[in-house]
């Protein structure tokens, strides 16, 4: 599984670590946790 995550106007640094939070609580993420491969990747 593959996210993409865009923030205009956030710089890469922090829309990475506002990506990554998110991706913790994410009802989704945590169902395919440790079943399905998962990768956070933040385009600028």
């Amino acid at each position: 599984m593959a996210i993409d995550v865009s923030i205009p106007g956030v710089d890469e640094t922090k829309a990475q670590e506002l990506a990554n939070k998110a991706h913790e609580f994410c009802p989704y993420s945590k169902a395919t946790r440790g079943n399905i491969e998962q990768k956070v990747t933040v385009t600028v």
